[in-house]
Formats: C-alpha cells, sequence, structure tokens
C-alpha cells in the first residue's frame, strides 16, 4: 500500500477524535506499518498524549512519528512525514472552517467520529460537506455507543441518510480508553484481548482495506 494519510475531522468537540487518533495510530502501527501521527488542534491534546508516552514508555515505545502543525500547515507537514512513514494520521481541531480545509484536501480518508446523539449527527453535516467539496472519500464511525440503546440504532439509520459511508463497526463507551489516554497507552496495549481493543482493531482493519 503505497502512503496514505487519514484526516479525522468532526465539528463538534468531545466526538472522541483525539482518542481515536492515538488509538488507530497504535493498531496500524501494530500490523508492522510506519505510522506518525500531526495533531493540528491547538488544545495539543494528542500532543500532550505523545508526550506522556514518551515519558511512560521510553524505548519500549514501539515508534510513532509525531509533528505539530497549524491547521494551514497542515498539508506540508503530512506530506514531509508521509516521506519517510507509510501512514500519516491527522488531528484537527474542532469547530474547523475555511483554516480546516488543508488537512481535508491532503487526505486519502476522512474519518468522522459521532457520538449517538442528535447533535452530533447535525454537527457531521458540514464536516460531510467539507469532504464532499474537496472529493474526498468519508467514512463515518459511531463513536463511545451503547450497543443495546435503541438511539443508537436510529443513530446508525439517521447517518446512513446523510449520503456518506458509514462504518460497519462501532467503538463502545469504555473508560479504558479515557484512562489510556491519561498514560500515554492504547487499548490495545492496556487490555489486548478485551473489547475495546478488538473495536480499534476492527476500525483499523476496514481503514486499512479501503486505503488499499
Amino acid at each position: 500500500m503505497a502512503g496514505k494519510i487519514i484526516t479525522i475531522a468532526q465539528q463538534k468537540g468531545g466526538s472522541g477524535k483525539t482518542t481515536l487518533a492515538a488509538n488507530l495510530a497504535l493498531a496500524l502501527a501494530s500490523t508492522g506499518k510506519k505510522v506518525a501521527i500531526l495533531d493540528t488542534d491547538p488544545q495539543g491534546s494528542l500532543g500532550r498524549w505523545f508526550m506522556t508516552r514518551a515519558e511512560n514508555f521510553g524505548e519500549r515505545d514501539p515508534g510513532l512519528g509525531f509533528r505539530t502543525a497549524s491547521a494551514w500547515g497542515a498539508r506540508y507537514e503530512a506530506r514531509e512525514l508521509l516521506k519517510s512513514h507509510d501512514i500519516v494520521v491527522i488531528d484537527t481541531p474542532p469547530k474547523m472552517g475555511v483554516d480546516g480545509r488543508p488537512a481535508i484536501e491532503v487526505c486519502d480518508l476522512v474519518m468522522i467520529p459521532v457520538t449517538p446523539s442528535p447533535v452530533d449527527l447535525w454537527a457531521t453535516e458540514p464536516t460531510l460537506e467539507l469532504a464532499v467539496n474537496e472529493k474526498r472519500p468519508a467514512l463515518m464511525v459511531i463513536n463511545r455507543a451503547t450497543r443495546r440503546a435503541r438511539l443508537t440504532g436510529e443513530m446508525r439509520e439517521a447517518i446512513a441518510g446523510l449520503g456518506g459511508d458509514v462504518s460497519q463497526n462501532m467503538i463502545g463507551s469504555r473508560i479504558v480508553f479515557a484512562e489510556c489516554m491519561g498514560s500515554g497507552a492504547g487499548v490495545i496495549e492496556r487490555q489486548p484481548s478485551g473489547p475495546a481493543a478488538a473495536e480499534i482493531r476492527a476500525v483499523a482493519g476496514e481503514v486499512t482495506k479501503r486505503l488499499g
């Protein structure tokens, strides 16, 4: 597979973009690919996770490339990282407008995490529209879901109605995600045989097939 760029975007904050970016990058790296993460969110949450990881794992870290950039610098920095990596995962700020367009323009796939709430559904429309305008494929992923909740099923139908592709896999609402982010780890490391790791691996596998 030639080098690919994945941009994780969602207009609404709290959708789990950074958590998805970190865990997806680790899952892809675990398959032998050289992966880099690019933080374009001024809050710098992904960068803080990476630095915590460097402090806690040190030489045991399998190694992820990392850079930060302004929203406008995303295109340049992502292409630079791609010279030495197989996959670049870009984390973007919420409420990104025109300045967030470079992160969409440069990518091969836009991933849009959507929590099962009407508010997230409304916020998804402009993000999906931006991907469509830039002629970039988009994959919407239901995140922080409760599988048995009726609202989750209704949201899947509503999301599909927006016109983009909906992931075959969902990511559950699990405390282990927050615990891992605080320690610079990923769920595939903390609970490799757990349901959270299985969900992330399933999403990573689906993404790999789409990019391939």
